[in-house]
Formats: structure tokens, C-alpha cells, sequence
């Protein structure tokens, strides 16, 4: 494995200057303000911060699934604001892989129907979509709930078919909103390798968590407070050393 760092080539992921104003008047809420941050290549970079802070706004601008009220969000050096919704939808079905927090798994489709679906949308054969389904939920350990509906399965079981949906075919981009929430300690961490593995293989990928230790399998963490960036840190790949930035304040944060 190279030990590169990512950060060389062109970004996959590119926030700039985003914020996201949700509201009018009195009840106005700056959900981020001003936000630059880039992901690149085989970068896996984790999002913490209490709870208010803009995590979650921040993945839903990143997939598409919003647009900023300023600034300009690009995917592959395509700005999202500026496509119509029909070209926003393939890019997010082709380019981004997203891990919702409350799964979206259509009920009547089996596990890997749904895994297979935006492959089918694409126009890849049916056969060949479900093969590349199962080869995706082998891959997270699953094989066994190809046939069973989400009404059948445990959260944890459903959390990680919706897992092996973000990740099949040639997903750029991964985005994760605490895919390993309804997990078990020793199952999130499966998740979380292979989340770094497809990083390792070429794809970048942001995770929102709450949990310290997750946030290590990345190789780096950025800390949001109120909307803005108040710091990063390194991951484990790269030594671990905090990196210096100005918190909003004027304040530099480590």
C-alpha cells in the first residue's frame, strides 16, 4: 500500500466558501458558515462535533442532497450547483455512495435488489448487477441476507446492507452519517476496514462520528463548532500530530 499522501492530486470532494442558512428572520439558523474543506483520492476523513454543529448539513451538501445558500460544492470538478436535477440525480447515483443514518432501504426490494438497483438505473444488466450485489455483501460479511427483506433483518443488519448499497460499483465518493451506529463494537470496526480498504483502493470518503476511535481509522479529522471548521487533526496514517488552523475567533486551535 502507498503511503502517498492523498492530498497531491486533484480533489474528489471540493467545499468552497460554503455556507448553508436554514430559516428566515427570527428563526434563521446558520447551519455552516464559510466552510472550505477538501477531500481527495484515497483520502478517508472523519467529521466530529457536538451535536448542532453542521455535520450532517456538511454530508448532505457534499452528496447533492442540498445546495448551499453561498459558496460552491464540486464532485469530480463538477459544480453541483449548476446542474439541472436530472444530471444532479446520475452524478449522485453514478459518483456517491451515501450511508444514511436511517438506512433508506425500499422494504419490498430484498437485500440485494437493493444493493442492485442503482446499477440496474445505470443500465448494467440485471444479472451482473446482482452478482456485483453479492460480491458487496460478502464483502461486509452478509452473504446471507441476499434474499431477506429489510423488515427482516436487526438495525445492524440493515445499517450494513445499506452499507454495501453506497459501496458497489465505481462509487468516486463515499459519504457515511454514523454508518456504525446500530453496529456492535466488533462489527463497526469490520465496517470501518472496509471503508478504509475502498479508500486504500482509490476512493475518498467522509464519515460523520461521534466516537474517537472511529474517527482513527481515518487519515484526517476535522473538528466543526457552530457551522465552522475549528480544527483538524491527522490520522494514524500520517502520524497523528494535530494541524494548526484558525478557529473564526482569530484564535488558532489545535
Amino acid at each position: 500500500m502507498s503511503h502517498t499522501d492523498p492530498r497531491r492530486t486533484a480533489a474528489v470532494l471540493q467545499l468552497a466558501k460554503v455556507s448553508r442558512v436554514h430559516g428566515r428572520g427570527a428563526a434563521e439558523v446558520h447551519a455552516l458558515r464559510g466552510v472550505d474543506l477538501a477531500v481527495h483520492p484515497g483520502e478517508f476523513v472523519a467529521v466530529m462535533g457536538p451535536s448542532g454543529s453542521g455535520k450532517s448539513t456538511l454530508l448532505t451538501l457534499a452528496g447533492g442532497l442540498d445546495l448551499p445558500s453561498q459558496g460552491e460544492v464540486l464532485v469530480e470538478g463538477v459544480a453541483l450547483g449548476g446542474l439541472s436535477r436530472g444530471r444532479l440525480a446520475d452524478l449522485r447515483r453514478r459518483s456517491v455512495g451515501y450511508v444514511f443514518q436511517d438506512y433508506n432501504l425500499i422494504p419490498a426490494l430484498t437485500a440485494a435488489e437493493n444493493i442492485a438497483l442503482p446499477r440496474e438505473l445505470d443500465g448494467v444488466p440485471g444479472r451482473t448487477a446482482r452478482r456485483e450485489a453479492l460480491t458487496a455483501l460478502e464483502e461486509l460479511g452478509i452473504g446471507e441476507l441476499a434474499d431477506r427483506f429489510p423488515d427482516d433483518m436487526s438495525g445492524g443488519q440493515q445499517q450494513r446492507v445499506a452499507i454495501a448499497r453506497a459501496l458497489i460499483g465505481d462509487r468516486r465518493l463515499v459519504l457515511a452519517d454514523e454508518p456504525t451506529g446500530a453496529l456492535d463494537s466488533a462489527t463497526g470496526e469490520a465496517v470501518l476496514a472496509v471503508l478504509r480498504a475502498r479508500c486504500d483502493a482509490g476512493a475518498a470518503a467522509m464519515m460523520v462520528t461521534h466516537a474517537a476511535e472511529h474517527a482513527a481509522w481515518a487519515d484526517r479529522v476535522v473538528h466543526l463548532r457552530d457551522g465552522e471548521v475549528a480544527s483538524e487533526s491527522v490520522g494514524r496514517r500520517f502520524g497523528g500530530h494535530p494541524v494548526a488552523v484558525p478557529h473564526p475567533s482569530g484564535e488558532v486551535v489545535r
